[in-house]
């Protein structure tokens, strides 16, 4: 079963929502990730919640072109966060029919973290959306093993762990770690690549991060190992802002070459999947 394919919103930006979603109709990907919250403090996002004819517009582009809403980011769940900060966040994106939301932990305090992760988790739930916890090796939920502990401890039947392949590479996250998630708290995953040089700097992982990725295939990171891990029909977010790149070739034309890469990787997991299992049942017969 080939998985879905999410155009996100990084590999995107600057569109707004409804040229994201005609340019990813076009090309061939099933959904769109949009970005209604910023990430920090003026960052770039679409005013989806307070402008009502964009959300309307986004709408009808969604129904003519028949490309959905996957994850709508981005919910920074810090010390003081209150969740009804967010509701009309929540009512937007269930209006969409997204599934996901994108959660990031900055909390220092887990329990507290914990708390609030499944405070959203509930708030989410009547809007039939997950909340997907993303872990970053500068925040406060840095690998694998913390995401999976946060989001088991919420106990929420929507409480998900996000793997972004940049942040397993560049963490200290293990492929052992990524396998030991249950499929069942797993919504989606994001792909793209990196240098194989870790930065030694939050400032400098936070640029790669956001404006510097590489195409699946041609970094350092052991993308086939990560979605080896991961299950084969689980849907795919492709994330690869690179705004050199991109501001180069358009974001038409950088989107396809995005797809194209995500899907070249993933045909290589597959087949080292298919080998795999030859040589189990070589070696199981001639045991």
């Amino acid at each position: 079963m080939n998985p879905m394919f999410s155009l996100a919103y990084l590999t995107s930006v600057p569109l707004e929502p409804p040229e994201a979603i005609s340019i990813a109709a076009e090309l061939g990907y099933d959904a769109v990730g949009l970005r209604a919250l910023p990430a920090a403090p003026g960052g770039e996002f679409s005013r989806l919640i307070e402008d009502a004819a964009l959300l309307a517009e986004t709408k009808r582009r969604i129904a003519d072109t028949g490309v959905s809403v996957f994850d709508v980011e981005i919910v920074r769940l810090g010390a003081d966060f209150a969740v009804e900060t967010v509701l009309p966040f929540l009512e937007t994106s269930g209006e969409l029919g997204a599934r996901a939301i994108l959660v990031a932990g900055d909390d220092p305090d887990e329990a507290r973290l914990t708390a609030s992760f499944a405070a959203f988790c509930e708030a989410a739930a009547p809007f039939r959306l997950t909340g997907d916890l993303e872990f970053m090796p500068w925040t406060k939920v840095p690998d694998a093993r913390a995401a999976l502990r946060i989001v088991t401890h919420a106990a929420q039947p929507n409480g998900r762990v996000l793997v972004d392949a940049l942040h397993a590479g560049r963490s200290t996250t293990t492929l052992a770690d990524i396998a030991a998630i249950p499929a069942g708290l797993l919504s989606y995953a994001q792909i793209c690549d990196a240098p194989a040089e870790i930065p030694t700097t939050d400032a400098e992982l936070i640029h790669t991060a956001r404006c510097a990725r590489l195409l699946p295939g041609e970094g350092g990171v052991d993308l086939v190992g990560i979605f080896t891990q991961l299950p084969a029909a689980l849907p795919i977010s492709v994330e690869v802002p690179h705004l050199e790149r991109c501001a180069a070739l358009g974001q038409r034309e950088w989107a396809r070459q995005a797809l194209a890469a995500a899907k070249a990787l993933l045909a290589r997991r597959d087949e080292a999947v298919t080998k795999g299992a030859s040589l189990r049942r070589d070696e199981g017969a001639t045991a």
